[in-house]
């Protein structure tokens, strides 16, 4: 079992250290604000902060804060998520106190200056101008707007243009206030530090914080409707290809039942050449150049999907093909030989990604914030291991159902 050292600040931050020998340290503060927590007039504002972060504190102004993190060989970055800002770093251990400086500084010291607000404001529209122009991403967005319409969880994490353009370093300082606070984040570090000398820099890098209650996140009070019951939708975009996204709300990350989709999203459309689905659309009939299927686990909610690429004439014979796949599993129990296949392709799947420190890092970190749990790999492979045919046939019965299926086409 992973040996992670966890404790809670007296400011209320929580922090989660894996010690190792690398020299190598992998360490950030995740946020539990995002895309779902903006209210009503703030879509955008999750991403648009987590930028301004990075654009002068009290301490620090912009280009300080590039060269104070840069100027040691290391990396400082963020993303923003539906339900998460992560900000992190990689550096030299023998600098990790400094990096653990910056990050409470962009995070808990973060002053928005308005000069550089209407600075950021265009570069993040460009951003959204350039992922307009890319339907392959944005079609993800706008699908899963599609199946949490009017929630937030189904906004576009960059928001609109417009939107962007009208907010102000008070809008920034407002949502922070909100959520960038020690007892709604996550400390995490991977490397060769000691669990003092962690919990000493952080106490000396936030001070006076986390005197407040942390306010309830924005989406209690957003109950999740029923799915929209259109299930074909077609957008005319005058693509070149055709962009096909087909999928339906799934199981939150609580939810027992989504270790049975994972291991059968993994079987469809996973990183392997020998997905059925690659088999089925690429290998077989060359209708596509790449397809995948994917999951993502919320809170309290979740999201299962299946995007290609094609032609516009060969559209209607890739659906039946993907319908073919998806109705195999319903009807059809994996046999004791494929199932075991199936268990084996995946665990060595997660033992090689386990090996990039730095995503197992945001990972556990992300697990943490959400969970209160550390992420453990052996206890993952104890779960794919339990995992029977029939578990995954009644998984397939629920989600796979054509009735319960809603596709989105771009062409």
């Amino acid at each position: 079992m992973t040996k992670y050292n966890t404790f809670t600040l007296d400011n209320g931050l929580r922090v989660i250290h894996l010690p190792s020998d690398s020299q190598v340290v992998y360490c950030g503060i995740a946020v539990k604000a995002g895309t779902r927590h903006e209210l009503p007039g703030e879509e955008g504002l999750a991403h648009f902060c987590e930028h301004l972060s990075f654009k002068g504190t009290q301490k620090m102004s912009a280009v300080q804060i590039i060269n104070a993190i840069e100027g040691l060989g290391g990396e400082l970055n963020a993303f923003t998520n539906k339900e998460d800002t992560v900000f992190y770093c990689a550096i030299q251990a023998k600098h990790a106190k400094k990096a653990i400086g910056v990050l409470c500084d962009i995070v808990f010291d973060s002053t928005y200056p308005q000069a550089e607000v209407e600075k950021e404001r265009e570069v993040v529209c460009d951003e959204i101008d350039s992922y307009e122009d890319t339907p392959a991403e944005l079609i993800y967005d706008e699908f899963e707007n599609i199946l949490f319409e009017g929630h937030p969880l189904g906004h576009n994490i960059l928001g609109t243009s417009e939107q962007v353009r009208s907010y102000t370093s008070d809008d920034a300082h407002r949502f922070t206030s909100r959520y960038y606070r020690p007892e709604n984040c996550v400390f995490f570090l991977s490397g060769d530090i000691d669990k003092k000398t962690i919990a000493t820099t952080l106490n000396k890098s936030i001070k006076g914080k986390g005197e407040q209650a942390v306010q309830p996140a924005g989406h209690t009070a957003t109950p999740l409707k029923e799915k929209t019951d259109e299930r074909l939708l077609v957008r005319h975009r005058g693509t070149h290809q055709a962009h096909v996204m087909l999928g339906t709300r799934a199981f939150a990350g609580s939810d027992p039942r989504r270790w049975a989709l994972y291991l059968l999203n993994n079987i469809l459309g996973g990183p392997g050449l020998n997905s059925r689905l690659n088999i089925a659309l690429r290998e077989r009939n060359g209708l596509v150049y790449s397809v995948d299927s994917s999951m993502v686990s919320y809170s309290d909610t979740g999201m299962w999907s299946v995007y290609f690429g094609c032609d516009p004439a060969d559209v209607k014979r890739c659906l039946r093909l993907v319908r073919r796949e998806l109705d195999k599993l319903m009807q059809k129990p994996l046999s004791t030989t494929q199932l075991a296949a199936a268990k084996r392709q995946l665990q060595g799947q997660l033992a090689i990604a386990s090996d990039s420190r730095e995503q197992f890092a945001l990972d556990f970190a992300k697990n943490f914030l959400h969970t209160g749990k550390e992420r453990d790999l052996t206890d993952i492979m104890r779960h794919i291991d339990g995992l029977t045919s029939d578990d995954l046939q009644k998984v397939a019965k629920q989600l796979f159902a054509e009735d319960r299926i809603t596709t989105l086409i771009y062409k």
